[in-house]
């Protein structure tokens, strides 16, 4: 047996022994399905309703998704305007510090304030939460150009497009998909954090609905599903990574990234 396959028949067995694991105490502890229900009744739950849950799961996807993409795109640009331009730096990055460090939670009910209920406050909380790890390491990418590099790009006649182009953007993919791998799961806080206040669908609409209603497997039903979700985005992301920016790793595969 390889190594390689040694070493994920042990994570395999780890993650099945933490689910046995709860099941066992949750039996012997006699524990109420109020306070922490067993993973049995949670797949259950994960079955029995899953054709109600679907429709939930494809919106928070979606509105995830929407949010990530928009933020991605601001988180590109506004990090190449800092990563090149110290002007940049010294005026935008305080501010996006000081937005940053406020809790989303708080930005939500003036979302909903300005554009309403339902899936435009969702996508921008997703949006919001995600774009600063972006921003951060686009700007760290660019800035790990060496100076005697661009010097000599200069004085071959390169223009500064040229070498934002042609070196400092390849610099950053390694920083990028870290970023994305981050600011993926990041985005699915935000959307399920305003599904919870201002949405009538949506798996954080579900999840408080049979919160209120103390249907507690539907709960970690919803948990259970958001952690899917994050793993399946991780993983693709990872592979993405693994083809496009190989060269800047000795080891291949999401987890070593």
């Amino acid at each position: 047996m390889s190594y390689e396959l040694r070493r994920r028949l042990w994570a395999a067995i780890l993650i099945l022994g933490f689910f046995a694991t709860w099941e066992f105490l949750c039996l012997a502890l006699q524990v109420s399905d109020l306070v922490l229900p067993r993973p049995t009744q949670v797949f259950a739950t994960l079955v029995s309703r899953l054709g109600i849950l679907w429709p939930h799961v494809l919106q928070t996807l979606w509105t995830t998704m929407i949010g990530f993409i928009l933020g991605v795109t601001v988180g590109v640009v506004i990090g190449a305007a800092v990563g090149i331009s110290r002007t940049a730096y010294d005026t935008v990055y305080p501010l996006l510090i000081g937005f940053s460090s406020i809790p989303k939670v708080a930005v939500v009910p003036i979302f909903v304030l300005w554009f309403g209920s339902g899936a435009t406050p969702a996508i921008l909380t997703a949006l919001a939460m995600c774009f600063f790890p972006i921003v951060v390491n686009i700007a760290t990418g660019l800035a790990t150009t060496e100076p005697e590099l661009e010097d000599v790009l200069k004085s071959l006649g390169a223009s500064k497009l040229d070498i934002l182009w042609n070196v400092g953007l390849p610099r950053t993919m390694p920083f990028f998909f870290a970023s994305l791998k981050i600011a993926v799961t990041f985005a699915f806080v935000g959307s399920v954090l305003s599904e919870t206040v201002a949405s009538n669908k949506g798996i954080g609409n579900v999840m408080m609905t049979a919160s209120s209603n103390f249907d507690v497997p539907l709960v970690f039903a919803g948990l259970f599903l958001l952690a899917a979700l994050g793993i399946l985005l991780y993983v693709a992301f990872s592979l993405v990574e693994a083809r496009v920016t190989g060269w800047a790793t000795r080891r291949q595969g999401f987890a070593s990234a």
